[in-house]
């Protein structure tokens, strides 16, 4: 029993022997599987894969080439198996339903007519597959190798959809699928606040550190004041300079020249 196939009789447990009429999609039906539930008294209907075990090998497209309009019918017991082209081939799989004729059948504008197995299976199945399609029409996933994020991301576009069938119910104004979804990211984007960007520097970074707390005057008080010993100046030694001077800066206590422009170099430039 694959895995598709447990599922599903589990889910139906609890309506065995009553009669019902399940309807699914080619992810789950399959002949065994229909076999397996007629016997509990569960009728299916639902598109198949071609490739499931059981199904007929001349329905394949490599052996069978349909123009639109054109049935093919395949009957075991009261199991029936059609294929019907449309703009692409459908295949379908039934037990409910009685064998429709083989031929081709288009109306007067050249369109395909729809045989009772599709009409009843677009009517059970129609909310099923517009959510599919609603879902994938603005979906959010991308091409991953790992299954956590195709899953993530599938939830994801399920609870945007949800949410915009909850909004269109609760009546007020109409909004679009793709606008509900352009509202959701503005609101998330003011939601988040404005993206801080950290600005970068152009070019070579300098050899000095950037942040000299010496040239930082704002509130420093960096004020010369007479000096009690004979220093030397501060920026002359850095030329190569000796000079003695009686004048030191109250906050950095280094020996500065007034009379040149030692005082203001020292604390305005960051070589000198």
């Amino acid at each position: 029993m694959t895995a598709t196939h447990a599922t599903v009789t589990e889910l139906t447990r609890k309506i065995e022997g009553r009669g019902h009429k399940l309807h699914m999609d080619n992810f789950f039906s399959s002949p065994e599987l229909f076999n397996d539930l007629v016997k509990k008294q569960i009728y299916c209907c639902g598109t198949v894969r071609l490739n499931r075990k059981g199904m007929p090998q001349d329905l394949k497209p490599k052996t069978t080439k349909l123009k639109r309009g054109d049935i093919r019918v395949r009957t075991r017991a009261d199991l029936t198996a059609i294929l019907w082209r449309d703009k692409r081939d459908v295949c379908m799989l039934t037990n409910i339903h009685n064998a429709p004729a083989e031929g081709n059948f288009c109306n007067e504008r050249g369109q395909a007519i729809k045989p009772q197995i599709v009409i009843d299976y677009n009517h059970h199945m129609g909310y099923v597959d517009k959510g599919d399609r609603m879902a994938n029409s603005y979906s959010t996933s991308w091409c991953t190798f790992k299954w956590t994020k195709k899953l993530f991301f599938y939830l994801l576009d399920l609870t945007i959809l949800n949410s915009y069938i909850l909004h269109s119910s609760c009546g007020g104004k109409k909004i679009s699928h793709r606008n509900f979804q352009f509202t959701l990211v503005r609101n998330m984007l003011a939601h988040a606040g404005p993206e801080r960007r950290v600005p970068r520097p152009l070019g070579r970074p300098p050899k000095v550190e950037k942040r000299v707390t010496r040239l930082e005057v704002c509130g420093s008080k960096h004020w010369p004041t007479p000096s009690e010993t004979q220093l030397r100046c501060c920026v002359c030694k850095a030329t190569g300079v000796t000079k003695k001077v009686f004048w030191k800066c109250r906050k950095c206590e280094v020996g500065l020249c007034l009379k040149n422009t030692c005082f203001e170099d020292y604390h305005t430039k960051a070589q000198f």
